[in-house]
């Protein structure tokens, strides 16, 4: 079930900026499945996962405090 609240970077499930899991909350998916889709678009090349990652890094905002 996806969330009703917007899209933040994730404070509980992050390993570098917290994007993967701000996704898998917001869309309701298990993070290790969104970590794994981050990474196949890494393979070829990088830059399929490595741009959009950066991109999100930086707009989106970090989860606030609860």
């Amino acid at each position: 079930m996806a969330s009703s609240r917007g899209l933040y970077r994730s404070r509980k499930h992050r390993m570098i900026a917290g994007v993967a899991g701000g996704l898998a909350e917001r869309f309701g998916v298990p993070v290790w499945l969104m970590r794994t889709l981050w990474l196949l678009l890494l393979l070829p090349g990088g830059l399929p996962g490595l741009v959009p990652y950066a991109i999100l890094w930086v707009l989106v905002p970090i989860e606030p405090e609860e």
